[in-house]
């Protein structure tokens, strides 16, 4: 599964891990987040994320 950036704060949505804090379970798609989740660190909505390319 892809990563992905918050482009406001850099934080990092890895599926591997989820986010326990705002419940989302590890193995979670980004796509399948639900769209009123936010960036655990700046708030942001799910639009401000994009693809991590390495």
């Amino acid at each position: 599964m892809e990563k992905y950036v918050c482009k406001i704060c850099g934080y990092v949505y890895d599926p591997e891990e989820g986010d326990p804090d705002g419940r989302i379970e590890a193995q979670t798609a980004f796509e399948d987040i639900p769209d009123d989740w936010v960036c655990p660190l700046c708030g942001v909505k799910k639009s401000y994320f994009e693809v991590v390319t390495e």
